[in-house]
């Protein structure tokens, strides 16, 4: 038969691939828009070090969770295959649903309104000609779309293009480091400076809110998880992918964050959302601030990039299990990928840039991910005791019970501390409970309606 619907996706990734896009989907927005604001709210650069650290192990324990749950179960949607199967479909269900808006779409809007912002820095006589906000966001939309025809072109044609964005995103974001600690004015004193942390209760609940934020520059350890059903010889690749994915962001942030603080004073970073170029301008000069601008531009590039290939896996599961518009579930016959839903996600993403909700989709982004990682990392025990893991991660329990109690005591204390956002995070995830019942009640009557033809 040659309906779109009745194909699969073909197993094409090695190793390489895989580990890319897992580094490229981590090294987005966050990492360079979080850290003058966690130093606002924190006020220590050392804190603000250790938290980045902490961070990092938090995410590679969740990988090392993850790698274990898609050897097992090595299909394309990540949680909506792993809570589906050791829980309940509407479990997986709202993790796609959440995925849809706030997991992929939003931050491919960020992502690429952060892109056109530093390009607009970079080459201020792009958006001088007109309304300037009006042309940043056409130009995140033409990018959005532009690399949305590329990964429609297929899985290998797609991967070596998002291999090459990669391998130059790493490569520059470690020159900048190397070459800012050995030729540029920075002053190791500013690791001294800043004001006193925060003590009792409010002090946790600052430094849980800005290892929610952290964590927001992280999302990505999983990446690779999303797209199981394409890559080769999963039992081994995929667990491999994620934590070397992982490994390799957590060093680059760390080395990005060492540089920011030797580069700028406690007190001029404070608060700073564009910390890259104020620190590019500090070590070299004004005219740096141009180069550095184009470079995070660039890497934005890679994770717009990472996030079209991404998103439309999990949509695709959805549909394919009847929990989703069934033009979804569409391969295309000739690339193999799922285009329809790779569309979709274009036209979410795009009025998402148009919408003006920007902002306030990013504060409680963080909560809305948080939630159900935690709930396929529990899904770990279930898989040990169903005696179904054919990698086994080490350090067990030790590894997701660290990754379970530390991710639920930030979400507690974060919603101590940002309960607006917080509610409106849990709201988006209950919307999608009737959403679910109409979907379960469609795929019933096809059922009924199949067995009665």
């Amino acid at each position: 038969m040659k309906d779109g619907r009745v194909q699969d996706l073909s197993r094409r990734l090695r190793l390489f691939p895989a580990t890319n896009i897992v580094v490229a989907d981590m090294i987005g927005v966050g990492i360079f828009t979080t850290s003058g604001l966690l130093l606002g709210e924190l006020g220590s650069p050392v804190l603000m070090i250790l938290l980045w650290l902490g961070g990092g192990v938090l995410a590679l324990c969740g990988a090392l969770c993850y790698g274990e749950l898609g050897a097992a179960m090595p299909r394309a949607g990540g949680e909506y295959v792993y809570l589906s199967t050791l829980f309940h479909p509407l479990l997986g269900f709202l993790t796609g649903w959440v995925s849809l808006f706030v997991g992929f779409s939003a931050p491919l809007a960020a992502s690429s309104l952060g892109f056109s912002e530093y390009l607009g820095r970079a080459l201020p006589g792009l958006v001088g000609w007109g309304d300037p906000e009006l042309i940043k966001k056409a130009l995140a939309i033409i990018v959005i779309l532009a690399l949305t025809l590329v990964h429609l072109r297929g899985m290998e044609f797609g991967s070596r293009v998002q291999n090459y964005l990669t391998v130059g995103k790493v490569v520059l974001i470690a020159g900048l480091v190397i070459v800012g600690f050995a030729l540029g004015r920075g002053d190791l004193g500013n690791f001294q400076r800043g004001v006193a942390v925060q003590s009792g209760l409010a002090g946790w609940k600052t430094a849980a809110l800005s290892l929610m934020w952290i964590g927001f520059a992280y999302t990505g350890w999983n990446a690779s998880a999303y797209i199981g059903s394409e890559i080769r010889d999963p039992e081994r690749n995929l667990p491999r992918s994620l934590i070397m994915g992982t490994g390799i962001v957590m060093f680059l942030y760390l080395g990005l964050n060492l540089l920011f603080v030797y580069a700028v004073e406690p007190v001029e970073m404070s608060g700073v959302i564009a910390v890259g170029g104020l620190a590019a301008s500090e070590l070299f000069g004004g005219v740096a601030d141009v180069a550095i601008s184009s470079l995070i531009a660039f890497a934005l590039l890679s994770a717009i990039s990472a996030l079209i290939i991404l998103g439309p896996r999990v949509y695709y599961a959805m549909a394919k299990d009847g929990y989703f518009f069934k033009f979804v579930a569409d391969v295309h016959p000739v690339y193999r990928v799922p285009s329809k839903s790779i569309i979709l996600q274009f036209l979410v993403a795009a009025i998402m840039v148009m919408s003006g909700t920007f902002d306030q989709i990013l504060t409680y982004m963080g909560f809305g991910l948080g939630i159900f990682p935690v709930l396929a990392v529990i899904g770990v025990f279930k898989l040990r005791k169903a005696k179904r893991s054919t990698y086994r991660m080490p350090l067990y329990p030790i590894v997701p019970l660290v990754f379970i109690c530390v991710s639920l005591l930030i979400m507690v204390l974060a919603y101590l501390e940002r309960p607006v956002e917080s509610s409106i995070a849990l709201a988006t995830v209950a919307v999608g409970i009737p959403f679910y019942v109409v979907f379960r009640t469609a795929r019933r009557g096809a059922n009924e309606r199949g067995e009665g033809g």
